[in-house]
């Protein structure tokens, strides 16, 4: 746990005795309760994780402890809600490190110059700023036919989709959403901007859905040329990232393409289902069946 929160570990206040025991008890029974009751997967992400998350909640609701917050939480759907919400991952943007977005720019011209059709699937996508950047970036481009480039953004959590679908974004203090659409040169033909207030046209939205899926949970889909699932895996314990990458890789037509995170890495059991593309870019390849990918690393080469 992070100890970061407010029933971190610590010297019993009452009794001056070790209190470190008993609150790894309450946490691990606390989260026993949402992968059970919740049908949230909490066994696969690293404790720090959830520990901050779980901690955040506690705060909003003045828990000091995590049998107080527990009490709440068993009795209390609107927190239930609340929780699974801060526990899906939603950190996003549009075009989030540029220099990723140029690999997939030189995909996305390889998959339109060779493929009739184009299916991109953008796992854990949030808000859906990561799938109308697909979409834009195939617009905006020349050598690529944003006709027929379709994308799926999928995500665990039913409030992110509901934004994703609306396709519209409030600016704020932290966030500049026009610095993140800068990455394309004229992105008001694709986003109507409204003082602080940002929404996706409708030739942007034709070509991408959304629905529900869970990586950890869910069966593989099928057929898809390119899958983005980026800043996902750094959460997951390394047991479970190799069965959640095994589904991506089902999901991928041979030759398709991956990208993940840049401080993310494909597990030595999968070396040889991915052959490296970009490493520094983390782009990967779907290989056959039987072949050796880990010798196909081209470094930076784009």
């Amino acid at each position: 746990m992070s100890g970061d929160g407010a029933g971190a570990a610590g010297t019993d206040p009452d009794t001056g005795t070790d209190s470190d025991s008993g609150t790894a008890d309450a946490f691990s029974e606390l989260l026993t309760f949402v992968e059970d009751e919740l049908a949230f997967a909490t066994s696969h992400y690293n404790d720090s994780y959830l520990d901050r998350r779980v901690s955040s909640r506690m705060r909003r609701t003045q828990s000091d402890t995590y049998d107080a917050y527990f009490e709440k939480l068993r009795t209390d759907p609107d927190e239930q809600n609340a929780l699974l919400e801060a526990l899906s991952i939603n950190v996003t943007g549009f075009f989030r490190n540029p220099d990723v977005w140029e690999g997939i720019r030189t995909i996305l011209r390889t998959l339109s110059a060779n493929n009739t059709t184009v299916r991109v699937w953008s796992a854990a996508c949030a808000d859906g700023r990561e799938p109308y950047s697909l979409a834009m970036l195939a617009h905006a481009d020349p050598q690529i036919d944003e006709s027929n480039v379709y994308v799926l953004g999928t995500d665990i959590s039913s409030p992110a989709l509901e934004t994703a679908r609306a396709g519209v974004y409030e600016e704020s203090r932290t966030i500049d959403l026009d610095d993140q659409l800068s990455f394309l040169d004229d992105y008001e033909e694709y986003v109507a901007v409204d003082g602080r207030t940002y929404r996706i046209n409708d030739e942007i939205k034709r070509n991408v859905r959304f629905q529900r899926h869970d990586l950890i949970n869910d069966e593989p889909k099928s057929g898809f040329d390119l899958v983005t699932c980026r800043n996902l895996f750094i959460y997951i314990d390394n047991e479970y990232k190799e069965p959640m990458l095994a589904t991506i890789a089902r999901s991928l037509r041979t030759d398709g393409y991956l990208v993940i995170g840049k401080a993310e890495t494909i597990p030595p059991t999968l070396q040889s289902t991915f052959a490296v593309r970009e490493a520094r870019l983390r782009i990967y390849q779907r290989e056959p069946p039987g072949t050796d990918g880990a010798a196909t690393d081209r470094g930076s080469d784009s």
